[in-house]
């Protein structure tokens, strides 16, 4: 081993700001998450060649006194907490005490800055942790920090940034998740002078999702508010139609802190599994306020990582109250057909009969005509009506006549309900599934072997037939469980099962649930386990694969509690018995799997997450036959 130096300051630096200033947005979260803790309730982010040419966070907080802003850029230098314990209680945001000093580190950073009760401002110089200069200048109320050239002097660690447009993206994200967290902060981002958020910092969190996700998220919200002892919920998650393939849309938020969490992200995850399809994420905006006793902030130096004192406790609360505020929504699919850049300014027009795109054509022409014509008309009225007296009609030019009285019509045509492509509505104030709506049901007949068509209203729904039973039977399945109504149906001859460690392990520790609902499995020597009874509703499709799939499935589950897995598992296991598509059923057996998924509290989703029930309006059709043209 060569001889142990001690490190030079100026590389004890360098080394420190590696491990909080990992690229321009971590520049960026460290000086915003300072300006909150000041109390700034309006917060300017601009940035150019992606945040590492220059970055610059204005803000109207309160300020840094002369004699304190040397002490900032100094390592381990906090206002925030004063010895250990305090670490323990922390509730502000930035509490590190190394933001300023490794920033400054690697880059030439600017400060002015004025508190409430001082005449005049301070602007600060200090380039790679060289202090420049400092004087006093006249500036607003609050602190601006401009950095510049970012890894200026550490050019391996510049080399391995993404492109300024990749960089710049980041601190989009970050500036937005920043803005979601805070919704009584307004924030401003700019991005080589050009404006990309705006938001008003009036405390409405769906005002900030509009903004940022777009109206088509925002009116898919469902809200959460509740508590329980030291945990409060509150926020929104949106509806199971709008999923991501990923995670980027699922924020939330542990005592105003952005944070990840693999307790909290599974709980949240496991709520939507019967609402959605494998491997899609939702969107939430969730706030988690918790005593700060009973979680740990400072598992990684970001401080995005948190620990809790009862993963359990945090995992079923959180998965109960998503869960609650999707139960019970009816939210069915739209299918639509008409494209979205075609909905944009549609108008309404009536034919008797469909007609030739010749026809349609001409129609549409006059149309455009007539509204060429009467806006020319009412041009000329307005104009003519500016040199008229305020108080009589009687024209001031005598020369000039009367105009002739014309009606501005603002709307040739009466505008259409404005449908949006695959949305996921509450259909009638009647619900599909409402009793008296069920007598209105008609059923036309089976599609492809597989989809079955309900006429109800001005909707045509097409249920999928295999999807529909998998739902009953998994219902069926868990309300034999609940009440206790267990039939076991001995296997002649048993099933041997073969299991490594792992499979043994979690077999052991189930094991008393299977017993419960009706499984017989004792051990048969060695690695082999013996299967002489399965649950009444699973003798028909028990066999090898399906077992050891069963087993397979419990392997993946950590956090739920015992008797929450296996009923799970075996009543998702108990689907592989449904009908499958391109079956043909009779009438009367699919009125009646209709009549029982009707019966269901969440028939719109089968326990993996495929829509049972799709609908199509009397407009998409009429539309389609050019009975109603756009």
């Amino acid at each position: 081993m060569g001889k142990i130096v001690l490190l030079d300051q100026s590389t004890i630096d360098k080394i420190a700001a590696g491990e909080v200033v990992e690229r321009p947005s971590a520049v960026v979260k460290e000086l915003v998450e300072n300006a909150m803790d000041a109390g700034a309730n309006a917060i300017t982010v601009e940035i150019k060649g992606g945040g590492i040419d220059f970055i610059r966070i204005t803000d109207n907080g309160g300020g840094i006194s002369a004699e304190d802003i040397p002490a900032a850029f100094r390592r381990h230098a906090t206002s925030k907490i004063r010895s250990v314990e305090d670490l323990l209680t922390v509730s502000s945001l930035g509490f590190r005490g190394e933001a300023l000093a490794s920033i400054s580190a690697v880059s030439q950073v600017e400060l002015i800055t004025k508190t409430r009760d001082s005449l005049m401002g301070n602007c600060y110089v200090i380039e790679g942790s060289k202090e420049k200069s400092m004087e006093e200048i006249g500036c607003p109320e609050g602190t601006t920090f401009v950095v510049r050239n970012l890894f200026y002097n550490t050019p391996a660690r510049k080399k391995f940034l993404k492109s300024a447009q990749t960089e710049a993206g980041y601190i989009g994200d970050l500036v937005e998740r920043l803005a979601i967290s805070h919704p009584n902060i307004s924030f401003k981002f700019l991005n080589n002078n050009q404006l990309r958020l705006h938001t008003s910092g009036n405390g409405n969190l769906k005002d900030i999702i509009y903004h940022i996700y777009g109206r088509d998220i925002a009116r898919e919200l469902l809200e959460i508010d509740t508590q329980k002892e030291n945990l409060v919920i509150r926020g929104f998650i949106a509806k199971p139609i709008v999923s991501r393939g990923n995670r980027n849309y699922m924020n939330y938020f542990m005592n105003g802190r952005y944070i990840k969490s693999k307790i909290i992200g599974k709980a949240i995850e496991e709520a939507y599994k019967p609402y959605t399809m494998q491997h899609r994420y939702p969107m939430t905006a969730l706030y988690f306020e918790l005593d700060s006793n009973l979680l740990d902030v400072n598992v990684h130096p970001t401080k995005m990582e948190i620990r809790f004192a009862d993963n359990q406790e945090i995992y079923q609360y959180i998965l109960d109250a998503v869960s609650e505020a999707l139960a019970g929504k009816e939210m069915i699919p739209e299918v639509t057909l008409v494209k979205e850049e075609e909905k944009k300014e549609e108008k309404k027009i009536s034919a008797p009969e469909p007609f030739e795109e010749k026809r349609i054509e001409k129609e549409k022409k006059e149309v455009e005509q007539k509204e060429k014509q009467r806006e020319v008309a009412a041009d000329v009225l307005r104009e003519e009506n500016s040199y008229m007296s305020p108080n009589s009609v009687v024209p001031v030019n005598s020369s000039v006549p009367e105009p002739t009285p014309v009606t501005v019509v603002e709307n040739i045509a009466e505008p259409i309900i404005k449908k949006e492509n695959i949305q996921q509505v509450s259909v009638f104030s009647e619900k599909l599934l409402d009793k008296e709506a069920k007598k209105q049901h008609r059923i036309i007949g089976q599609v492809f072997g597989t989809y079955w068509m309900v006429e109800y209203q001005d909707k045509l729904f097409m249920i999928d037939q295999h999807a529909a039973h998998e739902k009953v039977l998994f219902e069926q399945t868990m309300k034999n469980i609940e009440e206790k109504q267990f039939t076991s149906q001995m296997l002649s001859p048993p099933i041997i099962l073969t299991l490594n460690m792992k499979e043994q392990e979690v077999l052991e520790r189930y094991l008393p649930e299977l017993t419960k609902i009706g499984f017989e499995i004792e051990s048969f020597g060695g690695r082999e386990y013996s299967v002489r009874a399965v649950p009444g509703n699973l003798f028909g499709i028990a066999s090898m694969d399906f077992l050891m799939e069963l087993i397979g499935s419990l392997l993946e589950e950590v956090h739920l509690k015992s008797s929450e897995v296996v009923l799970e598992k075996v009543a998702s296991m108990s689907c592989k018995a449904a009908v499958k598509g391109n079956t043909k059923l009779s009438y009367v057996e699919a009125e009646a799997l209709i009549d029982e998924l009707m019966e269901l509290e969440n028939p719109y989703h089968c326990p993996h997450g495929r829509p049972v029930i799709v609908s199509m309006s009397k407009y998409e059709l009429e539309k389609k036959f050019k009975r109603i043209i756009g």
